[in-house]
């Protein structure tokens, strides 16, 4: 049985196709190549949840970029400034689980 942080961590259907809707129907966000609904801004491990908030559309080349390389920190820094614009006003304080929070 999954913890209440993995479950507020998972991205629900709903979310992925929200999140493949608003990426110009699931068009990776850095380099414009198809792509899935499935990349966490703040990751799971800290606690990121799967909210459209915290989700973006990545091809598999660009997640790993994301993911395992030394251009992290910069493409992080384009990852929340994409959302920000999507989502003006949005704090990194509610793209991650709070215990008590569901």
């Amino acid at each position: 049985m999954k913890s209440k942080r993995a479950k507020a961590c998972d991205i629900s259907l709903k979310v992925r196709r929200a999140v493949f809707e608003r990426d110009n129907n699931g068009i990776c966000i850095l380099c414009g190549r198809p792509g899935s609904p499935n990349s966490h801004y703040l990751p799971r491990s800290s606690g990121g949840l799967g909210i459209e908030q915290n989700i973006v559309t990545m091809c598999v080349e660009c997640h790993h970029k994301l993911d395992n390389t030394s251009e992290r920190k910069n493409l992080l820094a384009f990852v929340k400034a994409y959302l920000d614009e999507k989502y003006p006003d949005f704090p990194d304080e509610k793209r991650v689980y709070r215990r008590g929070e569901e």
